[in-house]
């Protein structure tokens, strides 16, 4: 009986040992971004790299977005736990499609979407380019353009083909769609021209971008997870903006091998100087900020253009609840 206790008790020992050497796993967040590593994304992977997951009891995985990569259909399928919506159009289609998934945060206040023209021809602001071509994605045919059309009176027939450099360069009356963090800078480095950029979010355009998307399952039985991946994504992006942006950059060069540093530089400084991020509700170290009155007017802008049925529960959508102090 004594060698079977004293066997007893060094497996208890043993078993604590191993179990006390072994590194502590947190709640595992895979985190689906909209498109390929780059300066839009810093934040989550400044988070990532400087540990601010981690020490919030989190274990999260970036995964990388690109052309075949469909965040929604990550999220229903449960392959992601979390995901990026590139607009407040993305949380409001699942809530028309019943699906179970709300917005909790929103990092980009201004959504980066630009009007480019060439820097020779006579517009001073949007409503100058009325009757004039425009470039655009077909996403977009059915996002922005609508706002522009109700607010500027554009027509559909000026939409004439895809947001092409090429088509571009060849046609100086021509508007191309762009971001004011990376088509600009494309333009000046390889046609050698800066052109004139008109910034929708300062005309008026009330879209979200880079929205922090979560299941309703997730909310529910996690509200702590979620609580600390808004938190720890929002000390990220102050510490991308106003820090060191280098852990995070590191990550991104690594990711997407096909983005430069110059790139970054560059795009880093045009969230920043453009009030991008920590505009608005956002100001005063508020990222991620959201108000209820930001979504209505949203949505009356696109339910107006026919995108919505006026009576659909836009609420469903977005949640508050991350962004307000805990109950």
């Amino acid at each position: 009986m004594k060698r079977f206790f004293a066997a007893l008790v060094c497996l208890l020992v043993c078993a604590c040992s191993a179990q006390k050497d072994e590194p502590k796993r947190g709640t595992e967040i895979r985190f689906a971004t909209d498109w390929r590593a780059q300066a839009e994304h810093g934040g989550f992977y400044q988070a990532l790299a400087t540990g601010e997951y981690e020490k919030r009891g989190l274990s999260v995985k970036i995964i990388q977005g690109g052309p075949a990569v469909n965040v929604p259909q990550l999220l229903a399928a449960g392959q992601v736990e979390m995901g990026m919506g590139s607009s407040s159009f993305i949380s409001l289609n699942l809530t028309r499609e019943g699906a179970p998934v709300k917005a909790v945060a929103a990092v980009f206040q201004k959504d980066p979407q630009i009007l480019m023209v060439h820097p020779d021809q006579p517009v001073a602001n949007i409503a100058d380019m009325k009757g004039r071509p425009f470039l655009l994605s077909d996403a977009s045919l059915t996002g922005f353009w609508l706002w522009l059309k109700a607010k500027y009176g554009f027509t559909d027939t000026q939409a004439v083909g895809d947001p092409s450099k090429a088509l571009f360069l060849q046609n100086k009356r021509a508007v191309m769609q762009g971001y004011v963090t990376a088509e600009p800078f494309i333009l000046k480095t390889e046609a050698n021209f800066e052109p004139k950029v008109f910034l929708l979010a300062d005309e008026g355009y009330p879209n979200y971008a880079a929205l922090i998307l979560a299941p309703d399952s997730l909310i529910a039985e996690k509200p702590e997870a979620v609580r600390a991946f808004v938190e720890a994504t929002a000390a990220g992006w102050t510490s991308y903006l106003h820090g060191d942006p280098k852990p995070a950059e590191a990550l991104i060069l690594k990711e997407n091998p096909e983005m430069t540093q110059a790139q970054l530089d560059q795009a880093r400084e045009k969230l920043v100087s453009f009030g991008l991020i920590e505009s608005g509700d956002a100001a005063g170290g508020k990222v991620g900020a959201m108000t209820d009155a930001r979504w209505e007017a949203f949505f009356k802008m696109a339910s107006d253009a026919g995108v919505y049925p006026k009576d659909l529960d836009f609420r469903k959508a977005y949640t508050l609840q991350f962004l307000e102090p805990p109950k």
